[in-house]
């Protein structure tokens, strides 16, 4: 073999690399992201989240701290608070908890929280109803501004995901989000992560490069 076709063979494996879009996947268990006002009414007025783990997504963290779902047919205990807080209480479920709670919760982008279901959080101090804020989140990617660039793709694109293996699938209209925030990850929850045979820290890749916004 010359040396001009080790050099072919070389280009073709770069670009061959250079269009894989492999993403880490982060599967999201059942969680809560309270208002400080809501912390305050569960924990106490001088209390302050206790942080046991830093999560993948910078300055997010995995707390100490958890509360007790209840819903119209059911109990969810020991749901993980993440922190830190937000403006606005969101309870982020999988349909099958929603089927243990008695709930119906739409699939939403994380803070669309109109008209989705309500269920009561209880925790040491107190009890807070919420009329809203319960939820399936919709799959995403979060993603740097270089790498998205890189990629070709924009905030608030949609794109399909193939996963490989024995249950092998392709996730469609996965959002992307993009801030300088952000570490390269896709989150999903309990229920698409068992229907695809993934687990934390698995790769997926985005297929092709059209995308479309909704």
């Amino acid at each position: 073999m010359n040396t001009r076709e080790i050099e072919q063979i070389v280009e073709k494996v770069l670009r061959q690399l250079s269009n894989r879009k492999e993403i880490p996947v982060g599967v999201s268990n059942r969680h809560v992201h309270l208002s400080r006002e809501h912390e305050e009414i569960l924990f106490g007025k001088t209390h302050s989240l206790t942080k046991i783990r830093e999560l993948q997504q910078p300055g997010q963290f995995a707390a100490k701290e958890t509360v007790t779902l209840v819903g119209p047919k059911g109990v969810l205990e020991k749901v993980r608070i993440l922190g830190p807080s937000r403006n606005q209480t969101q309870v982020e479920i999988s349909a099958t908890d929603g089927y243990k709670l008695g709930l119906k919760p739409p699939v939403r982008d994380s803070g669309d929280l109109k008209d989705s279901e309500g269920v009561a959080i209880v925790g040491p101090e107190g009890v807070v109803k919420l009329k809203e804020g319960v939820i399936c989140a919709a799959r995403h990617i979060h993603i740097t501004p270089q790498d998205a660039a890189a990629w070709g793709i924009k905030d608030g694109d949609r794109v399909d995901v193939e996963v490989k293996g024995v249950r092998g699938l392709v996730f469609k209209n996965v959002l992307i989000r993009v801030s300088p925030k952000y570490r390269l990850e896709m989150h999903i929850d309990t229920d698409e992560a068992n229907a695809a045979g993934l687990k934390t820290g698995d790769t997926v890749e985005i297929k092709g490069r059209k995308q479309w916004r909704t």
